[in-house]
């Protein structure tokens, strides 16, 4: 059954403890941290070609590129994504954790961003498995079989018509299972989508380091807004609408010179 092998409910949810207090909350700034092998790196979300055409080319149009996809690309699809894994985390219920992972890979508009996405959900969620599985307080149980199968049989998965695991998704089961308060949850998993993307924004000159903290400083009433606007957000609202974003990472799939992987 697709919930048996995509069961991230029933896998990472058991990190709970009873009260989780702040080791929740390092949990999850631990899996967010640029620390974490996720390879968020090499990943520019598009930005490396929008760069090369001259969208963005300084701080500002680069706090009006992220603001745009927080608030109207892909991250909002992950707000969503990540909302609705939680919610099916602290549920339980693998089968429409499942399904919410097969429709945030659907709703992918290049090989790329799936890439993007698939590649990373699947390093969280092995490297959750191998370093937050062990006897270490104050992690209490185990994470149980089904995070292996995760990890380890993508091409099953993929026969099966299951797909990919996204990292909106994992992390938001994850989240739950840290004990961390949703909209806490969501906004710190925002503030790593965009400072990813800041990060990248550096790597390609087009900022400098003051420069990309205060387009971090710029962005935090947005972020809290657009997680704040998931939780409350419809299920029939689910979508994104950044069409320049989409056009530049289809242009990046065969950009001649790249840095990144997206």
């Amino acid at each position: 059954m697709p919930g048996t092998r995509l069961s991230i409910a029933i896998t990472i949810v058991t990190i709970m403890t009873a009260d989780p207090g702040p080791a929740g909350l390092y949990r999850l700034f631990a899996w967010l941290s640029p620390s974490f092998p996720t390879g968020g790196y090499s990943y520019s979300h598009g930005l490396e070609a929008a760069a090369a055409d001259g969208s963005v080319r300084d701080r500002a149009t680069l706090e009006g590129w992220i603001a745009a996809i927080l608030r109207d690309g892909s991250g909002r699809i992950d707000a969503d994504l990540f909302r609705d894994a939680y919610r099916a985390a602290e549920g339980g219920d693998g089968d429409a954790l499942a399904e919410i992972s097969r429709r945030g890979a659907a709703y992918r508009a290049t090989a790329e961003l799936a890439l993007e996405s698939a590649a990373q959900g699947a390093a969280f969620v092995a490297t959750v498995k191998a370093a937050w599985n062990g006897p270490h307080p104050p992690i209490a149980g185990t994470m149980g079989p089904s995070l292996s199968r995760i990890a380890g049989e993508g091409a099953e998965r993929s026969e099966a018509g299951e797909g990919p695991t996204c990292h909106a998704v994992a992390v938001g089961a994850a989240a739950a299972g840290a004990g961390v308060a949703l909209e806490d949850a969501l906004v710190l998993y925002l503030q790593a989508f965009a400072g990813n993307l800041m990060s990248a924004g550096l790597r390609l000159g087009l900022i400098g380091q003051t420069d990309g903290q205060r387009i971090l400083a710029a962005l935090e009433p947005l972020i809290g807004a657009c997680a704040a606007a998931s939780i409350v957000r419809d299920a029939e609202d689910f979508g994104s609408a950044a069409f320049a974003a989409d056009l530049v990472s289809i242009a990046h799939e065969t950009q001649y010179s790249r840095l990144f992987r997206s």
